[in-house]
């Protein structure tokens, strides 16, 4: 990652400047552009086209648990953990089933409304006068 910043803003600065301000080598650095890139960011690339294309053709509703079933199902082998965190690094989302709300009683209703038989006297005399229901 750090040497990244410096390899894309090398033509702006000298290497030697950016990698004091950044507290890193010039030898690593030149040491990482020499450096084949690793079979694993390879495979990772190839795995980020297949979850776009998985998260596409839900039409973006798919988190990583729903797109690591499609690829489960297409025969790729692979975590659900590393899809989530290729996903968050190309900052794709998946959408919530139905938006949550609030659900309230809609009093203005034409049903019948049961009359207050206690008037809010709830003490009873002896067991079994009074029962409550709250629904």
């Amino acid at each position: 990652m750090t040497f990244g910043f410096v390899d894309e803003h090398r033509h702006l600065w000298p290497v030697r400047r950016i990698c004091a301000v950044l507290g890193v080598s010039v030898s690593g650095y030149y040491a990482w552009r020499s450096r084949p890139e690793s079979k694993r960011s390879i495979e990772n690339r190839a795995l980020l086209s297949d979850i776009r294309r998985a998260h596409a053709e839900s039409g973006g509703c798919y988190g990583a648990p729903r797109v690591h079933a499609v690829l489960r199902a297409a025969g790729r082998c692979v975590g659900r953990h590393r899809i989530a965190r290729l996903m968050r690094a190309a900052d794709l989302r998946g959408l919530a089933a139905f938006p949550r709300r609030v659900r309230t009683t809609d009093s203005r209703h034409d049903y019948p409304i049961a009359p207050n038989r206690l008037r809010r006297n709830f003490t009873a005399t002896a067991p079994n006068q009074v029962w409550l229901a709250d629904l």
